[in-house]
């Protein structure tokens, strides 16, 4: 009876202990995701603001407006983008009601985000990707939006990672290789890049799928169902605004907690912006990632334009890559 007492009390204050722990499980993605449909003029993009408040940036979107329809594609802007709750760009439920939308309506073909900021993780377990994933279609942005390309890639579809409206200048000219790069992404064309070499780099070649994004949101993701599956895969981090400290601290965690067991290859994109602490770290950023991924044998590629600087060239996360380090040069080459 005692017993029976103790088993009761056990799952009254915590609930069904196994239950839990599947619904935490990582989930394990196919070989090879599904591939929405690349555009083609007449398609239509939604624009929209799952993160942080879009305060004096109507330029910005409709300069994105513009180069969009300068390709022969048409544009809608969601209902919230402008609208402002604080930090964000309005409520949770504002915020996505219009992805919710866009994820919904089979006209649209691509949803672009207009920025990042902070917010996204908020809106993930209110979406419904039952009907996108009838008729899946490109999620586009970076920062922040690591949030949605992970909870997409457990979905088994490939979205992409690239500049976002706020990215654009008034003269496009000055992103000129980050816009190219974003058009080819979104309408099919080849994809791939030659790194300027780094000393840092760890030699080696690798195959798999790409995933990650920013580092922080990664981490954040950690033990939830949304958190990726590296193994066999090639992980691209980038980050902004942070201490050394900080970026060895996610590291660390990420790596006690076995995310870098399997992994196939790392590449390093733009560590921007690094806080300097009172106490210093003492080494570069390079050697800071080095040094925590010692334990590994797989290649780590640094200098991969992408990420808080203007050069922010486009990645099709989820899709096969074929990279190849050396300490002359990086090779990157999307699979088609």
């Amino acid at each position: 009876m005692i017993k029976k007492i103790l088993i009761i009390t056990v799952l009254f204050f915590f609930g069904n202990i196994n239950a839990s722990a599947q619904d935490n499980t990582i989930i394990k993605t196919p070989s090879k995701l599904i591939q929405p449909p690349y555009l083609k003029a007449g398609d239509t993009v939604s624009i929209v603001a799952p993160s942080g408040v879009l305060k004096n940036r109507a330029d910005e979107v409709a300069r994105a407006k513009k180069l969009l329809e300068s390709w022969q594609l048409k544009v809608v802007v969601g209902k919230h983008v402008f609208s402002s709750d604080d930090h964000f760009a309005g409520t949770d439920q504002e915020r996505c009601e219009d992805f919710q939308e866009a994820l919904d309506n089979p006209s649209i073909k691509a949803i672009w985000s207009a920025r990042g900021g902070y917010g996204t993780v908020r809106i993930l377990d209110k979406l419904d990707y039952s009907k996108f994933l009838e008729q899946p279609k490109w999620v586009i942005g970076y920062s922040d939006i690591t949030a949605l390309h992970n909870q997409i890639h457990t979905k088994g579809v490939e979205s992409i990672h690239g500049i976002m409206c706020v990215s654009l200048p008034e003269d496009l000219t000055e992103i000129k290789e980050s816009i190219d790069a974003f058009k080819a992404a979104i309408f099919g064309k080849p994809i791939s890049y030659t790194l300027k070499g780094s000393d840092y780099n760890r030699q080696g070649i690798a195959s798999g799928q790409l995933v990650g994004g920013n580092l922080t949101i990664l981490h954040t993701m950690l033990g939830s169902n949304t958190s990726i599956d590296v193994s066999g895969k090639i992980l691209f981090i980038e980050e902004i605004g942070e201490y050394k400290y900080h970026i060895d601290r996610m590291l660390q965690s990420m790596k006690r907690a076995g995310y870098f067991d399997n992994c196939k290859g790392v590449i390093v994109g733009d560590m921007s912006r690094m806080r300097k602490n009172t106490t210093l770290w003492g080494t570069s950023i390079e050697q800071l990632i080095l040094d925590a991924l010692a334990d590994y044998n797989f290649p780590i590629a640094f200098n991969m334009p992408a990420g808080h600087e203007d050069d922010n060239r486009a990645m099709i996360m989820g899709r096969t890559i074929e990279l190849n380090v050396k300490k002359e040069k990086t090779t990157i080459k999307f699979e088609q």
